[in-house]
């Protein structure tokens, strides 16, 4: 396959920038090759800037749960950038993108707008902290929750440690204020928490993982830590960077019915532009300045162009019936491909959540934690996206993202998708 154009920009761009991407993955460090530059987008297809095109199952790390350049949103873009792109000062427009939130999620009665993803997890476990006055905090291992310093741990050996830093640059000092556990077990939960309570802030969770592959929350266990945060007085804090309005309008806490205290959205309430935003229960969200003690603040946080797309994407989400529609073309591809894979008897297994999955390449019969996810074949994964590449079909350069299907997705896409995944699978049997 011809990648001279990109091959040129990329060395270009190594000049200049670290590693030539501003985002580590978009590299293709994880399945070898010389990353694709693009020019453009629209509907389910992404563009490279030699022409070609590709079935994008990338969707922006799900942002766009519409496709891209949904006209609509374009069109109230546009006239929102002709008004002015950042005033530093409150807008209308925000308080009607917080006041969908909110009808979407009423767990959340009070809201913030950030940045993006990472700076709503940061932001809201200073908020447990601050709230709480506890200093530690729980996370699971693969979970990802943005770059702060304290959540860029991984699990150290034996059943219950404090972490180390998974990157240079992290004082351990920092790190050793986070409990890194194995995710869908309750029991590690339960016998931390017993012995550190008085000292544990907050406990946040993915409901769903999209950062080890897609692997959806055990029901038990959600409920699980909903009572344990509740005996010991722990801030629940749900990660909802990924889930939020992609599982189900309300998110995974409206599949699951569970409530968290606090909760992280980001991506798709951006509608392709950056923004977070964390809200919960109006008592924690009080604490925040102005109003209390635990500082928060952003030059940009809830600028009009960010808040116009993301309303227009919500109040598209709001009015059509698009989540059975999504989770059965989601399906329909799903089954195509495991249909495959039992024909050519390839060991691999695919997790789906909704209309987000992930294709392990694997001898495991279930793939539920970070432990299981690490057993996948990553150099058969590599092998799989360079050859679904060759075929016009772009799938996430890591075993390790989730995979998107959007509303622009069509049968025929989705036709073909399966129909070249066939190929992909025999070359790669073979």
């Amino acid at each position: 396959m011809d990648r001279g154009l990109s091959k040129q920009l990329f060395e270009r761009a190594r000049e200049c920038i670290p590693g030539g991407v501003n985002s580590p993955v978009r590299a293709f460090k994880a399945v070898g090759g010389v990353p694709l530059f693009m020019e453009r987008g629209k509907g389910a297809k992404i563009y490279e800037v030699t022409g070609k095109s590709y079935i994008d199952y990338c969707m922006s790390w799900g942002a766009l749960i519409l496709g891209h350049s949904h006209p609509e949103v374009i069109e109230r873009v546009k006239e929102a950038i002709n008004k002015g792109t950042s005033f530093g000062a409150p807008t209308e427009i925000e308080i009607k993108l917080i006041e969908e939130i909110r009808r979407a999620f009423p767990s959340m009665e009070m809201v913030r707008l950030v940045n993006s993803g990472t700076e709503a997890c940061m932001s809201a476990i200073r908020l447990a902290r601050g709230y709480t006055r506890r200093t530690k905090v729980i996370k699971f291992a693969g979970a990802y929750h943005g770059h702060a310093d304290y959540l860029l741990v991984q699990a150290g050996s034996g059943a219950t440690t404090l972490a180390r830093p998974d990157s240079a640059g992290v004082p351990a000092d920092f790190a050793r204020h986070t409990f890194v556990l194995p995710y869908n077990n309750l029991d590690m939960v339960r016998k931390t928490v017993e012995k550190h309570y008085r000292t544990i802030a907050c406990i946040i969770v993915e409901p769903v993982s999209g950062n080890m592959g897609v692997i959806k929350a055990k029901e038990e266990f959600l409920k699980g830590l909903r009572e344990i945060c509740h005996r010991y007085g722990i801030v629940l804090i749900f990660d909802e960077v990924i889930t939020g309005f992609r599982m189900a309008y309300g998110g995974a806490q409206e599949i699951y019915g569970v409530k968290p205290d606090l909760t992280c959205l980001g991506k798709i309430i951006g509608g392709g532009f950056p923004i977070g935003a964390f809200g919960g229960k109006r008592e924690i969200m009080e604490n925040l300045a102005p109003l209390g003690a635990v500082y928060q603040a952003g030059t940009l946080s809830g600028n009009p162009v960010s808040v116009t797309a993301g309303l227009a994407t919500l109040q598209i989400l709001s009015r059509k019936k698009v989540y059975a529609l999504l989770k059965n073309r989601a399906e329909r591809l799903v089954q195509g491909l495991r249909g495959h894979i039992e024909k050519l008897k390839i060991d691999a297994l695919v997790n789906q959540v909704g209309s987000m999955f992930t294709v392990f390449f694997t001898r495991e019969k279930e793939v539920y934690d970070y432990e299981t996810a690490l057993r996948a074949n990553t150099k058969y994964y590599a092998r799989f996206f360079h050859e679904m590449l060759a075929e016009g079909v772009y799938f996430p350069p890591s075993q390790f993202e989730a995979s998107f299907v959007s509303l622009a997705h069509e049968e025929e896409d989705i036709e073909k998708t399966i129909g070249v995944s066939l190929v992909a699978l025999k070359r790669l049997k073979n």
